[in-house]
């Protein structure tokens, strides 16, 4: 049974109105267990939608989210927040700026227990806890717990905010463009983060990204989509394989467009 199952997924915004906007149009998806899927497509093409329909952010107007088998479509974001942790693009989202790094990592490790857990101090434990996970990013920041989070680079805070998503094992992982907002150096060592982070935790991924190069030469699987559906889907050694130039004749061949939105970053 897949972890994840997207069934006949239908949204439209402003229904009813002249600017109605449908932009998923039965979008069917079936996730694995441990798959880390790229997520890819023009602007408009569903990727942020598809996103926040998970997350709970957006309500599906038809259609259903499985999540190990039990319907999650009537969940709240924050019931969903439990299972599915999520890093946006801009590296403010996913920190409390005024607070120290040791503070944020303690809301996530506390996220989904009582009220009362969050009341009380950081323990040695969990400080040691918090430490081992800032250890594996490699960046120094187990050495500057103490430190406010807004005194981070774009990249560290990141890197932090990645770090905290994955603090308690989430069932589902939402990178959301998470890289855009970096420049290609920074963008590069959070992207290798991921890799790690995702791969020695066999964590089950989607990330949505507008570089075609980061598409195909991470995760085990990337779909492309357009008018709010899936029109492309690789995976394996087909994957492996593959050339921008390739993703680009199979997009062209399956949606009958050539593929020139100026957002998609050939490399």
């Amino acid at each position: 049974m897949p972890l994840l199952t997207l069934t006949n997924i239908h949204k439209t915004f402003e229904k009813g109105t002249i600017n109605e906007n449908p932009v998923l149009r039965g979008l069917d998806l079936e996730i694995e267990q441990g798959d880390f899927i790229s997520v890819i497509g023009g602007n408009g093409a569903g990727k942020s939608t598809l996103m926040n329909s998970i997350a709970g952010v957006v309500e599906i107007d038809d259609g259903d989210i499985l999540l190990d088998g039990q319907s999650i479509r009537k969940f709240s974001v924050a019931d969903r927040s439990k299972s599915i942790s999520r890093v946006f693009q801009d590296p403010r989202m996913g920190t409390a700026t005024n607070l120290t790094i040791e503070e944020n990592m303690a809301i996530a490790y506390r996220r989904g227990k009582k009220r009362s857990f969050f009341k009380r101090s950081i323990t040695e434990e969990e400080r040691q806890i918090f430490k081992g996970a800032l250890e594996h990013l490699g960046l120094g920041l187990e050495n500057r717990m103490k430190t406010d989070a807004n005194f981070l680079s774009g990249g560290q805070r990141q890197a932090l905010t990645l770090s905290m998503a994955t603090l308690v094992r989430p069932k589902v992982l939402l990178l959301d463009e998470h890289t855009a907002a970096l420049d290609p150096k920074t963008s590069d060592m959070v992207m290798n983060l991921t890799k790690k982070v995702v791969e020695e935790q066999k964590l089950t991924t989607l990330m949505v990204t507008h570089n075609m190069e980061h598409a195909i030469e991470y995760g085990n699987r990337l779909i492309m989509l357009f008018h709010g559906k899936i029109v492309v889907d690789v995976k394996g050694e087909e994957k492996e394989n593959l050339t921008v130039a390739q993703l680009m004749d199979l997009f062209h061949k399956n949606s009958g467009q050539v593929l020139n939105d100026d957002a998609l970053v050939l490399g």
